[in-house]
């Protein structure tokens, strides 16, 4: 685990977006064996072989996932935005995170890097 990445998670302002950041991560190294992360462009992101496996980014009232390589995913309608090689689902205060959902969907996505 990268401490900037620990840092940048845990000084986040809100507690639920610690929570939910946290969440996300354990899922994408529990998604992604050998997955190599670090801060770039002032967010986590997670690489697998040095390409983009996902992206965990925060806003005043959301925190942002990003899964890349995406366009052979089957994604719930309606729960993810964004052009067709990556997809990003937005979480706001009391949302629950799909951990199984998001498994699935990073080990499927990850799977061709």
């Amino acid at each position: 685990m990268n401490q900037e990445v620990t840092d940048f998670i845990n000084n986040v302002n809100q507690s639920w977006q610690v929570n939910i950041g946290s969440q996300l991560r354990q899922i994408v190294h529990q998604s992604i064996p050998d997955v190599e992360e670090r801060i770039q462009y002032r967010k986590p992101h997670f690489l697998k072989n040095g390409k983009y496996a996902a992206v965990i980014s925060t806003a005043k009232d959301t925190v942002s996932f990003t899964i890349f390589n995406a366009a052979e995913l089957e994604l719930p309608e309606g729960l993810f935005d964004g052009p067709p090689e990556r997809k990003t689902i937005k979480f706001r205060n009391g949302q629950t995170v799909d951990d199984e959902l998001l498994t699935k969907l990073l080990k499927q996505a990850s799977s061709s890097l």
